[in-house]
């Protein structure tokens, strides 16, 4: 499993970036990670429960703890701070981003919510 060499948060863009040891280099925009936060709040307790997050392009991460050898608790600026992000579930993220972003924003017009870029 890849771990992390570098993770650095670059607040004013709200983007949050992670170089792994494996060469791999994702960049996750803050509200990617809020929404697909795997804490129970956002996740459910189970299949089908998970809680469509809405309202979160502004939000920003204001502080990353880590956890043991293999996570970090994001603690997000509108006091979301449950989610424990492991090296593997980032990973997995990163790989993944553009189909779990595209999935998120279908669901957010689904659910009749629109979603608004920020200006930078």
């Amino acid at each position: 499993m890849a771990k992390p060499t570098s993770i650095n948060l670059h607040q004013k863009s709200r983007i949050l970036e992670i170089e792994f040891d494996d060469g791999s280099d994702f960049k996750y925009t803050c509200e990617f990670l809020r929404v697909h936060s795997p804490s129970a709040e956002v996740t459910g307790h189970g299949p089908g429960e998970e809680v469509l997050q809405v309202g979160k392009q502004g939000v920003n991460i204001k502080a990353i703890e880590p956890v043991g050898h293999y996570a970090v608790k994001l603690v997000f600026d509108d006091n979301h701070d449950s989610g424990l992000y492991s090296w593997e579930y980032l990973y997995k993220l990163g790989q993944n981003y553009e189909a779990k972003w595209k999935d998120y924003l279908s669901r957010l017009q689904a659910a009749g919510h629109e979603h608004k870029e920020l200006a930078s």
